[in-house]
């Protein structure tokens, strides 16, 4: 493997090519929410994320309870991308020597609560000291109608879920002393970044009625995510400014609102494309589920907006991304 840089996308570009090697097992690889593996005629559907302090969370900051929940939700969102339902989970975790019985027993309850919302099991996992806290965990799914990233197509209507930008703002908010349960009206774009909620039900509609053409979450950003969705499916894609969809809390909170709706990530709802034929599938998808539409896929590449008044630009990718 040769690297000109060591870039988070160019890194997992080089190891997808370089372990691009078939097994008749494995159904999907590398380069989605999760992978697929099909054994005995059977589809499992396998994720694994990793939560480092300092990185994905400070722990000064991120009650130990929610901690827990999170660390197990936001890899049930991977699974809900693919429009699976998670089953098992594996739990590998480094603690600092100075960490406490009361920290690991909050973290576990925390954990153990999300893992009784969504019906998982901990099947298992490791323990190991660490200079920070570390977490890394597997979760297993199933599911017969897998939505990938590469299946949308120029003219297909993109949607996203719930609300974009509220988990960046809410960690603005947290780094200026704002704590959860202090100010009320804060508390919904606090708890959107220190517990977000996997839409395993959505996606698992999406895959059921086979309206996703695309999907994926948005973990990373919606410019980071969509232009995932671009690459895969080979498409370019028009969003509209004045559809993306944006809470009124984060309104109240933030001056700049479409720049965190358009690059703030760990919103963790889903970004999924739909054909226009289905849009009588969607209207009623609508009447069940928080959904909007916000654009349409387009022939070439990359990622135009378009504003109130009808001009289009350029959208830069602007996500969060490791080993800058």
């Amino acid at each position: 493997m040769r690297l000109r840089s060591l870039r988070e996308r160019e890194l997992i570009a080089a190891i997808r090519k370089e372990f691009a090697a078939a097994d008749d097992d494995l159904l999907v690889g590398i380069g989605d929410d999760a992978a697929v593996i099909g054994v005995a005629g059977a589809r499992s559907l396998v994720t694994t994320d990793l939560l480092i302090e300092d990185v994905h969370f400070i722990s000064t900051l991120h009650p130990p309870f929610l901690l827990g929940r999170k660390a197990l939700n936001v890899n049930l969102s991977d699974i809900a991308a693919m429009g699976g339902r998670p089953r098992f989970a594996l739990l590998g975790l480094g603690l600092r020597p100075d960490v406490g019985k009361r920290w690991v027993e909050k973290f576990f309850a925390g954990f153990k609560e999300a893992a009784a919302e969504a019906g998982v099991a901990l099947a298992g996992g490791d323990v190991s000291a660490a200079d920070k806290i570390c977490l890394s965990i597997t979760v297993i799914g199933e599911g017969d109608d897998i939505v990938r990233r590469s299946g949308s197509r120029a003219g297909d209507l993109i949607c996203v879920s719930g609300s974009l930008g509220d988990a960046a703002a809410g960690l603005r908010l947290l780094k200026d002393g704002c704590e959860l349960g202090k100010n009320k009206k804060a508390d919904s774009l606090l708890r959107a970044i220190l517990d977000p909620a996997p839409q395993i039900a959505l996606g698992m509609a999406l895959a059921r009625r086979r309206l996703a053409t695309a999907m994926i979450d948005t973990s990373d950003g919606l410019s980071v995510d969509l232009s995932h969705l671009c690459e895969e499916s080979g498409t370019g894609a028009l969003v509209e400014l004045a559809a993306l969809p944006l809470s009124p809390e984060l309104r109240r909170f933030e001056k700049d609102c479409m720049d965190l709706a358009l690059h703030g990530g760990e919103d963790y709802q889903l970004l999924f494309t739909v054909s226009p034929r289905k849009l009588a599938g969607l209207a009623a998808l609508q009447n069940e589920f928080q959904v909007h539409r916000i654009g349409r896929m387009t022939r070439g590449e990359g990622i135009r907006v378009i504003d109130d008044k009808g001009r289009k630009r350029p959208l830069a990718v602007k996500g969060y991304e490791h080993l800058k």
